[in-house]
């Protein structure tokens, strides 16, 4: 029997939000893994980078408060930086678990580019809020720079960079290659690097890219039998968090768009999941969309909790 091809996306429960937290979280999510490895699946998998992301924008900022010789590490840099130790504990932690199995499977981080668009109009509404609160003072030298803020009442104001859309995964025959023969990877990690391309340069771009949508994009690419979005929640809901909330475990993907049309997920929790679900679907119509946790995956794939969306 062929193995079910999948793309795994870890949201930030998956990793914690300390370093040390990470040490921890990852190895729960290495048995959650291990389980799909055993259950026959072929795994490529992206997870988030907020928490992480934002602490290592806030280090960099930092060190050059403290040492004036010291360069701000652009956005992009710490997107690298962050896919790198994100990946590095994922990759070991499931290469543990895996050989405790005695499965002996390679498991490998690929530093991964997005290609987006310069005039995407995400660059002219900046959404995605990242590092420390500054005062009104440094805001305003961030501003002259002309970056974005946001004020937080009460706390101060912090910086606010664009999440435009994919274009093109630049690694991806790497992956592919991989993927085809049965390693695990790791890949896009928070999204990929988001870069420019200027003929034939690539150059990274003050901005980042929603976790989701290229899990949504990397499972197309792939042409993968599943995309399996793990989350906080244990399924989808219809009136999420009200006395009329009803668990949805399963959706077509007309139901999906006519429940996102209604205004029933919330921006920045489920919304970008479906739409990630949705554009999957419209490219591999013969596919399968699975939401659920971490700790009912399992039962999950055996169709016994979670989600499940089809064309």
């Amino acid at each position: 029997m062929s193995k079910k091809k999948a793309v795994v996306s870890l949201g930030h429960d998956a990793l914690g939000y300390t370093t040390e937290a990470q040490w921890d979280a990852v190895k729960v999510t290495a048995r959650a893994l291990a389980d799909l490895v055993e259950a026959d699946y072929q795994l490529t998998i992206t997870h988030s980078n907020g928490p992480q992301v934002s602490m290592i924008h806030k280090a960099m900022t930092e060190l050059r408060r403290v040492y004036i010789d010291y360069t701000p590490a652009p956005m992009c840099v710490c997107s690298a930086m962050s896919q790198g130790y994100v990946g590095y504990d994922i990759q070991n932690a499931l290469r543990s678990e895996l050989l405790s199995r005695g499965i002996s499977k390679p498991v490998s981080t690929i530093l991964t580019q997005v290609t987006v668009d310069p005039y995407d109009e995400a660059f002219y509404e900046p959404s995605k809020v990242i590092g420390r609160h500054m005062s009104k003072e440094d805001a305003e030298i961030e501003v002259k720079k002309g970056n974005y803020v946001k004020e937080d009442p009460g706390k101060g104001f912090r910086r606010v960079i664009a999440a435009p859309k994919p274009i093109d995964i630049v690694e991806i025959e790497t992956i592919r290659t991989l993927a085809d023969a049965d390693q695990v990877v790791i890949a896009c990690g928070g999204g990929g690097i988001p870069v420019i391309e200027q003929q034939h340069i690539l150059k990274g771009a003050s901005a980042v890219i929603e976790k989701d949508a290229i899990a949504g994009k990397l499972a197309s690419d792939l042409n993968c039998d599943q995309l399996i979005i793990l989350t906080g929640v244990d399924c989808v809901y219809r009136d999420f968090g009200k006395e009329s909330q009803t668990p949805l475990p399963t959706l077509t993907l007309e139901t999906a768009k006519d429940l996102k049309d209604q205004g029933q997920f919330e921006a920045g929790t489920m919304l970008p999941k479906i739409e990630a679900a949705i554009s999957y679907l419209e490219k591999v119509p013969n596919g399968k969309v699975l939401i659920t946790s971490m700790a009912k995956v399992k039962d999950a794939v055996k169709g016994k909790a979670g989600t499940v969306i089809t064309a």
